[in-house]
């Protein structure tokens, strides 16, 4: 079949395609090349060690903080976005992977958790920045956001409830208390046995439904290395759900002040252990909230929907 020719180039039409698409592959190499690379870094900050994972070095901070039992990887996805035009960082959690783990409850505390991410953002030079939590690390988020105020550009929680809110949930709310069964195993001296046996099968189906086998390996290997530091949380916290008939015990959190910053809060619907309850009258306890309900979104929602995650969190915090 005879080539067409380019009156411009003088070259047949079929050879130019092929020039042009050589050349279109070279530009999307060049760029992969040119994307920020994920770097692993620690920090000693109030008393510990955090292990956490940088990528991006223009723009301000967004800090993501994960809940259990997941680490620094759980925002993989998001570092890789969020490093085109920010400084993207996750840290593991004090008491989880690769960050220090303290053998006293108490160390576990939400104001000393709140502390280390301060000492954090000191530290890496971040006086103002955006924080992104999810689960624990989104109860952690809004206590910052209390304390911390002048720090926050924004503040993104994802299925994380607002403590006040959620001590009332616990209190009053008999489908919240049956969701919330497990704190009562979580909270035992049975807990690390119970959640690790079978290479850690009641573990691994919190994740099924959306880890690959590469993930899968990757948290078997956090989990390995101890999940004690994570169910220190939830004793720290003094978290427990009233059975037959018992009146509810509140958490060990202080009550936070008002929050002033400007808040988004995404909530996989779907959750069955943090139920939808959560999100009514939250507008009493933040100044400016916007809510984002995903109807087929459960508590993974960061995994099952990222591109509508960021989406949602670009659109929130631009300027």
């Amino acid at each position: 079949m005879p080539y067409w020719r380019s009156s411009r180039t003088g070259l047949p039409a079929g050879p130019r395609l092929f020039s042009r698409r050589l050349a279109a592959a070279a530009l999307a190499a060049s760029a992969l090349m040119a994307q920020p690379k994920p770097r692993d870094r620690y920090a000693e900050v109030n008393g510990v060690k955090l292990h956490y994972v940088e990528q991006g070095a223009k723009g301000s901070v967004i800090l993501f903080l994960h809940g259990f039992p997941e680490f620094w990887y759980a925002w993989k996805d998001m570092l890789a976005e969020f490093s085109k035009d920010y400084r993207a960082i996750a840290p593991d959690m004090r008491g989880y992977n690769l960050s220090s783990r303290p053998d006293a409850v108490e160390q576990y505390r939400v104001p000393v958790l709140v502390e280390d991410v301060r000492a954090l953002a000191e530290k890496l030079g971040a006086k103002k920045f955006t924080l992104v939590g999810h689960d624990w690390g989104g109860v952690v988020a809004w206590a910052f956001a209390a304390e911390h105020p002048e720090m926050l550009d924004y503040l993104i929680v994802i299925n994380a409830p607002h403590p006040t809110v959620f001590a009332r949930e616990l209190a009053n709310n008999p489908d919240q208390q049956k969701a919330s069964a497990y704190f009562n195993l979580f909270t035992s001296d049975k807990a690390e046995a119970t959640l690790g046996q079978n290479d850690f099968q009641p573990l691994q189906g919190m994740i099924k439904g959306w880890a690959s086998e590469a993930d899968r390996r990757e948290y078997l290997a956090c989990w390995k290395r101890g999940i004690t530091g994570g169910l220190n949380y939830y004793r720290a916290a003094g978290l427990r759900s009233p059975v037959e008939g018992q009146a509810a015990s509140p958490p060990a959190v202080t009550p936070l002040k008002p929050i002033t910053v400007p808040t988004m809060v995404i909530w996989g619907e779907k959750d069955t252990a943090l139920l939808t309850g959560n999100l009514d009258g939250l507008g009493e306890c933040v100044k400016e909230l916007t809510i984002k309900r995903i109807q087929d979104g459960s508590h993974w929602v960061v995994h099952e929907k990222p591109g509508l995650m960021i989406g949602y969190i670009r659109d929130f915090i631009r300027p």
